[in-house]
């Protein structure tokens, strides 16, 4: 098998502008008065419709990297743009769903944990009900509408964590690690979930995980990370494999995990499933 790969600093060519592009970006925090850096000299470009996936071992900086993209951090060097601004404050163009479980207003059922932003960002409530339940039957929720985050399972609160997000329509869906803490039998169907729902709305994605299945079967490209200070290792192009049982799959799963293993510290901390 050939694989598709791209130049660390060089995104594979596409017809349409880029959506998000990360040039060259130094990404770090402050510990003790001093800049840790997480991200170094990192480069690449997400267009519209795509699902890019961030991959790499625990702490090498991929939640970081995609806290900046959101606004919730400043880069400490290079530049990330989008839609060619490089004002990034926190906004509804970019929706973000983390791992943790309590990401829901508990105070509020299903259906109005999806209309409160809706109504936030200037829909009229007649649009915000009609959107909401667009995206509750996308994800197979309508039957839960008038339920309380307390009465759902992880699984449930993790698939309105999408939808909210989704209904919302961002230009840039940021997903850390949305099914990390799910069992392994329902984090096989949320992926199934989003890998057809996400292509239907033709939403654009950044995806984190640490996961090399996932990587490969949710994303079209993988961008793999290195260990800390990490730079950009390759640029898979997976867009192509969508049957985890061809042998082209397993093959591109292979060569995902001989880089990470290139390391010895890399091989424990990522998964290799």
């Amino acid at each position: 098998m050939e694989l598709r790969t791209s130049p660390a600093d060089t995104p594979a060519p596409r017809t349409s502008a880029p959506l998000l592009d990360v040039e060259h970006a130094r990404v770090g925090y402050e510990l003790d008065g001093r800049l840790q850096v997480a991200v170094e000299d990192v480069s690449f470009a997400i267009h519209p419709g795509e699902h890019v996936m961030l991959l790499g071992p625990s702490g090498c900086g991929k939640s970081t990297l995609l806290k900046t993209i959101a606004g919730f951090i400043e880069p400490a060097g290079g530049s990330i743009r989008l839609n060619g601004r490089t004002d990034l404050s926190p906004g509804p163009d970019r929706a973000v769903v983390f791992q943790e479980f309590d990401q829901l207003f508990p105070w509020f059922p299903v259906e109005r944990n999806l209309t409160y932003p809706l109504r936030v960002n200037g829909r009229s409530k007649a649009d915000a009900a009609r959107i909401a339940a667009e995206y509750l039957d996308l994800m197979g929720l309508s039957h839960a509408a008038d339920r309380y985050p307390h009465q759902l399972s992880g699984g449930m609160k993790q698939r309105v964590a999408i939808a909210r997000a989704m209904a919302l329509e961002p230009v840039l869906l940021l997903m850390d690690e949305p099914f990390g803490a799910l069992d392994a039998q329902t984090r096989s169907r949320l992926q199934r979930e989003l890998h057809e729902v996400a292509r239907s709305a033709e939403a654009t994605i950044l995806f984190v995980t640490h996961s090399i299945q996932e990587a490969v079967y949710i994303g079209h490209r993988v961008v793999v990370l290195g260990t800390p200070p990490s730079t950009v290792v390759e640029i898979l192009d997976v867009a192509h494999l969508s049957d985890p049982a061809a042998p082209e799959f397993t093959d591109a799963m292979r060569h995902l995990r001989s880089l990470l293993s290139a390391d010895d510290s890399t091989a424990e901390s990522a998964t290799f499933e």
